[in-house]
């Protein structure tokens, strides 16, 4: 696939809201203004069984939260997305624990993230829990405007895209506020609008960094992206030229495989941190990057799971496969890219233990190493050609 098909040119083309530095206002039909539900209609959504038809209404948007800056004092400001549970609750808490980050937790439920922090012993003041619903452009906008209504002038230092859904046991596909698949359109489509709109801003901070989390599974190099059915495959993106809305369900213009969605959706993160990196590292100084954190076997991401599976797996992880990792140790993995001196370059897949290209070896230990698991060092670690859009 040539270089022109990559991911964020597609995208720029056909749904016009490629970044541009200076001048970050999105005109698309795509991303219209939302229309308001009435009362009457809300009340009947409510008693539904299945997913109500919208994730966010403008009632909800948050009073933006003022003098931040008085909070922030001298600390670097990151954004983490997906910072109530999992890994970018121990993201969060890593950071915040250093003492030179405040970091604002982007995530759906603001109460949950306001409990977990103090679960997490997270210092008071050096975090700010604010709303973000992925699968709403109307949201990430809104979260966007309180996000400088909060730090005032200063610029935004650092953007971890943590936040994904993963729905394998679906058999039909589930749709955002805009009309895209839930998976692409929070684990990609929000991201990439987030990344956009704050693309001018970070601009101005000294040492910014965006890390785009990645996986494996989006790797056709790994044992778990190359060998285990389904292999992520963009196809010639016959799904993005449709327009990616509803009823277009994969990149690829097939029909919905839930799995497989999951997969292609992490693929076009990693493209997505290389094009930004072409366009944007020489101009704005931006640190673009993606990682692998390991394989977190008893995340929520696999609460679609059955019950053995979700049992069986963590063990299959740690003794069999050696790509397990826990939850607090990825949440410092993600950390580290954004704190870390030495992650100072940009487009780069950084990966620890072996990056999970091969099976684990045996050690002294009795637990396979060198699959991407708990230990080991950061390195950089070698992208597949469809990643690399070779």
């Amino acid at each position: 696939m040539l270089r022109s098909l990559s991911i964020a040119l597609v995208l720029a083309t056909a749904a016009g809201f490629a970044p541009s530095i200076g001048n970050v206002a999105i005109k698309s039909p795509l991303f219209g203004v939302q229309s308001i539900r009435t009362t009457t209609e809300l009340n009947e959504m409510l008693t539904q069984t299945e997913l109500p038809e919208k994730l966010y209404f403008p009632k909800e948007k948050e009073t933006p939260k003022v003098l931040g800056g008085l909070q922030i004092g001298l600390r670097k400001l990151v954004v983490v997305t997906g910072a109530s549970s999992g890994l970018g609750l121990n993201c969060a808490a890593t950071l915040a624990k250093t003492g030179r980050h405040f970091v604002v937790m982007a995530c759906r439920d603001v109460e949950k993230a306001k409990k977990v922090a103090k679960e997490m012993n997270m210092p008071d003041g050096s975090y700010v829990p604010m709303k973000l619903e992925l699968g709403s452009t109307a949201s990430v906008r809104d979260f966007v405007a309180n996000l400088k209504a909060f730090k005032s002038a200063r610029p935004l230092t650092h953007l971890i895209c943590n936040a994904a859904v993963y729905k394998p046991t679906d058999p039909e596909p589930a749709w955002t506020d805009d009309g895209f698949e839930m998976t692409m359109g929070v684990n990609h489509f929000g991201h990439f609008l987030l990344v956009n709109l704050l693309l001018d801003d970070m601009s101005r901070a000294k040492n910014a960094r965006v890390c785009i989390v990645g996986s494996i599974t989006g790797n056709s190099n790994t044992v778990g992206g190359g060998l285990v059915y389904p292999r992520a495959d963009l196809g010639k993106l016959q799904g993005f030229q449709k327009g990616a809305k509803k009823p277009v369900s994969m990149v690829d213009g097939k029909p919905f495989f839930g799995a497989k969605a999951y997969k292609d959706s992490k693929v076009c993160n990693m493209m997505t941190v290389s094009e930004l990196h072409r366009r944007y590292h020489e101009s704005t100084g931006i640190v673009f990057s993606s990682m692998y954190p390991g394989c977190i076997a008893e995340t929520n991401l696999f609460r679609e799971k059955r019950q053995w599976f979700r049992k069986a797996f963590p063990w299959f992880m740690k003794y069999v496969t050696g790509g397990y990792v826990g939850e607090v140790e990825a949440g410092q993995r993600l950390a580290q890219v954004i704190d870390d001196p030495n992650c100072n370059k940009s487009n780069v897949y950084w990966s620890w233990n072996g990056g999970a290209q091969t099976v684990g070896r045996w050690s002294d230990d009795g637990r396979p190493t060198g699959a991407g698991g708990a230990g080991g060092e950061i390195f950089e670690n070698t992208q597949s050609d469809a990643v690399r859009d070779a």
